[in-house]
């Protein structure tokens, strides 16, 4: 009969035998490292970082040669440098710097996460990657990661663009109050584009073609972002209706619930965060509409709002629009981890 000593001596060397042949817990930022370079790397991230700043980047020089002629006029006026964003040109149709943003950055996030697995396995090389000593969350942890800073970096440059321009044709250098709503812009900005780039990697979990996927991310964006502005408001008036014939406190309830129910958008989440940050004039966020809109003389009558002050008018959104990001990634993250991978 063996000893006690014996036993727990054994029982310890089969501990440690395990531990050695467990995978590393870091293997995760392998596959970000691998991912990221892959991005950097590709004409997908060129093309679509031209794409973007040549878009965001139009506004702003028709607006800044507007504001340069009237510069006599507007010295001495807050936000001025704000106004490059938020303000629409003329010649434009309405169409703004902060407009163009949130119409694009969507495809920025689906085309960043459309093909993340749904590519690994047409190709055959999921299998084998997943042969390595990592872990299987390794794998989505990873390939979110990546994304999330490529389109941080990407995002990042294209301020940096926009902003520089302007300082160069304005000659205006923006205050810390117009940098602190800049940078939480851009925040909430590489937040909504998380969002897309979630679902993007879902559809690559669930979907086994990248070119069907590709389609169905796409087409979602042009339905929610595009049709969303006519069909959602269509969809809150029939579900809450309000007629003449009403009383008041009725009809009033009705159009609260409507603002309400337009909020199950992403789009319209990220709408009223972006028109109450980077307008200091915006006192309520519950009016569905076109963000950056131009600032009229009655609108800069009331008092500036701060930044903790507009970050708090939409904490509830921001809130939102995180809650739906981290459960459209562990949505994915669950569906990979379920599924069977075959050689």
């Amino acid at each position: 009969m063996a000893a006690p000593a014996d036993t727990s001596r054994r029982t310890e060397t089969t501990r440690k035998a395990r531990r050695a042949e467990r995978a590393p817990s870091g293997g995760w930022r392998t596959i970000a490292a691998k991912e990221l370079a892959d991005h950097l790397g590709s004409v997908r991230f060129f093309v679509l970082l031209l794409v973007i700043a040549g878009f965001a980047a139009l506004p702003m020089i028709f607006r800044s040669s507007e504001l340069s002629g009237d510069a006599p006029k507007l010295s001495g006026s807050p936000a001025l440098f704000l106004a490059l964003f938020v303000t629409a040109p003329q010649n434009l149709g309405g169409f703004t710097t902060v407009t163009f943003v949130a119409l694009l950055v969507p495809l920025v996030g689906i085309a960043f996460g459309f093909d993340g697995i749904n590519s690994e396995r047409s190709q055959g090389t999921l299998a084998r990657l997943l042969a390595q000593p990592v872990h299987r969350d390794d794998i989505v942890n990873g390939k979110f990661a990546a994304g999330i800073f490529v389109i941080g970096l990407m995002l990042t440059a294209l301020v940096l663009f926009i902003g520089g321009l302007g300082i160069v044709r304005l000659g205006i250098i923006p205050g810390p109050e117009e940098l602190a709503r800049i940078v939480v812009w851009l925040g909430s900005t590489v937040l909504y584009a998380s969002f897309w780039l979630a679902f993007g990697l879902l559809l690559s979990v669930v979907l086994r073609s990248p070119a069907t996927a590709a389609l169905v991310g796409f087409g979602t964006w042009f339905v929610l972002t595009l049709l969303g502005q006519f069909l959602l408001p269509l969809i809150a008036g029939v579900l809450f209706p309000a007629t003449t014939t009403t009383l008041a406190g009725y009809q009033y309830a009705s159009a609260q619930a409507q603002e309400v129910f337009l909020r199950i958008s992403p789009a319209v989440l990220y709408q009223d965060i972006a028109r109450a940050v980077v307008n200091p004039t915006v006192t309520t966020v519950l009016d569905y509409g076109n963000i950056g809109q131009a600032i009229s003389d009655q609108e800069r009558l009331p008092t500036l709002l701060s930044v903790d002050q507009s970050i708090l008018l939409v904490w509830p959104q921001i809130v939102l629009l995180l809650a739906v990001t981290v459960a459209m990634f562990a949505l994915a993250y669950v569906l990979f981890l379920r599924q069977e991978v075959r050689a």
